[in-house]
C-alpha cells in the first residue's frame, strides 16, 4: 500500500516560490488499477515523479507498505520495487531489446524468456528482440517495449506516465490491449496518469487531481459521471487521440 501524507511541493519560477502540490492525502491499495486524471497543470505528472523520486518533495511523507520512504532516492525506492515509465521512452543507442529486458530483470533470462515478454505487449517476438533501441523504432514500439521492461521487472508498485502520449491511434488501440492484459493478470499495482476515456474505463479506481489537491477519488462507476457531467470535463479531454470524454 502506498500513503502520501500532506504532500507539497513547491519551485521558484522567475524568483517566487510556486506551489504545485498543495498538501496532498492519497492512498492507493494494493493489486488495484489506477488511473490519475485532472486538468492539464493540476499537478498529476509532479505526483507520479515525487512518488518515483525523480524530484524531491517540499514537505510531507510517502509510505509504501508502512515504510517511509520520503528520504529515499530512486535507485533506492526502484529496488524497493517502484517503476516508472516516462511519457516519451529513453533511447538506448547500442543496446538490443532483449539487453535491456535483461537489464531490467536483473539477470541474463533467455531469449524465450525475453519473447514473452514482447508477446504480453503485443510484439511479434522475433521481429523484436535483436532490435537496437533507437530512433529506428516508432514512438508505439518504444511505448511497449517499456512496458514489457516494467512487467521484467515484476514490481509491486509500477507508474505510467501518460503513456498515450505522441503515439498513433493504431498504437494507442493496441496499447488500450496491452494495459487490457495487464489490468487481467495483474500481480502489483498499477498507476496510471491519463485523460483517456478508455483508460479510465479499465480502472479500479479512478483519482481526479486538480489545483495540486485530490479533487476525488472512487471507483469509476463513482467518479467517471462526476467527471462527465462538469465543464472540467473538456479540460480533461483535450485529446489528440481517439476515445476522449465528451462534456
Amino acid at each position: 500500500m502506498l500513503e502520501i501524507k500532506d504532500l507539497t511541493y513547491e519551485v521558484e519560477d522567475n524568483g517566487k516560490k510556486l506551489t504545485i502540490i498543495d498538501r496532498l492525502n492519497l492512498t492507493v491499495g494494493d493489486g488495484k488499477f489506477v488511473v490519475i486524471t485532472g486538468p492539464n497543470g493540476g499537478g498529476k505528472s509532479s505526483l507520479a515523479k515525487l512518488i518515483m523520486g525523480v524530484n524531491p518533495i517540499t514537505s510531507g511523507k510517502i509510505i509504501l507498505d508502512g515504510e517511509d520512504i520520503t528520504d529515499k532516492n530512486i535507485t533506492e525506492r526502484a529496488k524497493r520495487g517502484i517503476s516508472f515509465a516516462f511519457q516519451a521512452p529513453v533511447h538506448f543507442k547500442g543496446i538490443k531489446v532483449v539487453d535491456l529486458l535483461r537489464l531490467a530483470a536483473g539477470e541474463k533470462i533467455s531469449v524465450a524468456t525475453a519473447c514473452e515478454y514482447l508477446s504480453k505487449v503485443g510484439l511479434c517476438a522475433k521481429d523484436y528482440v535483436n532490435r537496437e533501441v533507437n530512433s529506428s523504432l516508432s514512438g508505439g514500439e518504444l511505448k511497449r517495449i517499456e512496458i514489457a521492461t516494467v512487467l521484467a521487472r515484476g514490481t509491486k508498485f509500477s507508474i505510467f506516465d501518460e503513456p498515450e502520449a505522441g503515439i498513433d491511434l493504431w498504437s494507442f488501440q493496441n496499447l488500450i490491449k496491452v494495459f487490457e492484459n495487464i489490468r487481467e493478470s495483474i500481480n502489483g499495482t498499477i498507476l496510471v496518469i491519463s485523460h483517456q476515456e478508455r483508460i479510465l474505463n479499465i480502472a479500479d479506481e479512478i483519482v481526479v487531481i486538480e489545483d495540486g489537491h485530490v479533487k476525488s477519488q472512487g471507483s469509476k462507476e463513482e467518479i467517471l459521471p462526476e467527471i462527465l457531467g462538469t465543464s472540467s470535463a473538456r479540460k480533461i479531454a483535450c485529446e489528440k487521440l481517439g476515445g476522449t470524454i465528451n462534456g
